[in-house]
C-alpha cells in the first residue's frame, strides 16, 4: 500500500514537471519573438568629401531621399542574444546621378551592424552603415 502511494506521487510531480516546462518554454519563445522586428531603421550616412555624417530614420517600406540617393528599408530585425546585439536591415539604395538604366540600385540586400564588410556599401561619395532597428 506504501508503495503505492509513493508511484502515484511520483506519476504526479513528474507531469506537473513536465507542465512547467512546458509553460515556461512557451513563455520564453513568445517573449524572444516580441520587439525582434522594428518598424524604423536608423543609419548613418558618410559623405566622404566634406567628412561630415549625418544620422536618418527611416520608416520601414518608406522612401528617404538623402541628396544625391534614394534609400528605402524594407525590414529591420532585432537578434534574439543579448549579450552581442546583431542588427539586420534590408535595405536599397539608388543613385538618383546615375542615369544609366540597366543600375537600378546601387545597394539592394542585406546589412549587417556588426559586420558591415559582408556586403559593403560600394559608392565614391558615400558610405552608409546600419545603426539601430526599433
Amino acid at each position: 500500500m506504501l508503495l503505492k502511494k509513493n508511484i502515484k506521487l511520483g506519476k504526479i510531480s513528474f507531469n506537473l514537471t513536465i507542465i512547467l516546462f512546458l509553460l515556461l518554454f512557451s513563455f520564453k519563445h513568445l517573449k524572444s519573438e516580441i520587439n525582434l522586428e522594428g518598424n524604423f531603421t536608423n543609419i548613418k550616412v558618410l559623405d566622404k568629401i566634406s567628412s561630415k555624417n549625418i544620422l536618418i530614420k527611416i520608416k520601414n517600406g518608406e522612401e528617404t531621399k538623402h541628396k544625391d540617393l534614394l534609400i528605402k528599408s524594407m525590414k529591420c530585425k532585432n537578434s534574439e542574444f543579448d549579450d552581442s546585439p546583431e542588427v539586420t536591415a534590408y535595405i536599397q539604395v539608388k543613385d538618383l546621378t546615375n542615369k544609366d538604366k540597366d543600375d537600378v540600385f546601387v545597394f539592394n540586400g542585406w546589412m549587417f551592424s556588426s559586420s558591415p564588410s559582408i556586403t559593403p556599401f560600394d559608392h565614391p561619395v558615400y558610405d552608409i552603415w546600419l545603426v539601430s532597428c526599433y
